[in-house]
């Protein structure tokens, strides 16, 4: 890692830190360079502001994250429990809830849909080799496996990003899913779990 990286990366590491302990709204510029004994310009010769710090912190939240859920394809475990692990990987830690509840802030809406769409296409690739071993199983029957997942993905976004979805939300969920990817009715009934019970998921 180049010289300038590696002080970026203590910059997002600082940041993030002070962020879960403070909170990204209690925490100051000011009070990052403090922590960094830098020079203000140094810190805004690596982000143009706070924002764009946050954007990066998160963006690195999300990277171990997904090196955590690339991990799982090689496990040998059910089909089923690989998605529900990959899910449940890219999902922040209970420390993290307090930056990850910054995006949803009315002014960092545009930001939140950037790092959503990001997720995204981090996570099709991995959730497509797990639906590929699930056909090789017999367990999906399906084409177009990265477009699927996808729309899986962005429609799941959708609906429990909010925490105001129904039971019955979910049922047509899990019906639209199993078409989607050709399984047998009832056999995807493991994502109910993972809606509701993510902690539980987690600790598996």
């Amino acid at each position: 890692m180049r010289k300038g990286e590696k002080r970026k990366q203590e910059l997002l590491e600082i940041a993030y830190r002070l962020f879960i302990t403070k909170g990204y709204e209690n925490t100051s510029v000011d009070e990052i360079i403090a922590e960094a004994g830098i020079a203000k310009g140094t810190y805004y010769y690596y982000f143009e502001s706070k924002e764009q710090t946050l954007e990066e912190v998160i963006g690195m939240m999300i990277d171990k994250e997904i090196e955590a859920a690339g991990s799982i394809l090689d496990v040998s475990v059910p089909v089923p429990q690989k998605i529900v692990g990959i899910i449940a990987s890219i999902r922040p830690a209970p420390e993290e809830h307090s930056i990850e509840g910054a995006l949803m802030q009315p002014e960092n809406i545009i930001m939140h849909q950037k790092i959503k769409n990001r997720i995204v296409e981090k996570v099709v690739p991995l959730l497509t080799k797990v639906v590929e071993e699930g056909i090789s199983q017999g367990i999906f029957s399906c084409d177009n496996i990265p477009e699927r997942v996808r729309m899986m993905l962005v429609l799941s976004n959708e609906i429990f990003d909010e925490s105001d979805f129904t039971d019955k939300t979910i049922d047509v969920f899990i019906d639209i899913t199993e078409k989607l990817l050709g399984a047998k009715e009832n056999s995807m009934d493991f994502i109910r779990q993972l809606i509701n019970s993510p902690a539980a998921v987690n600790d598996q």
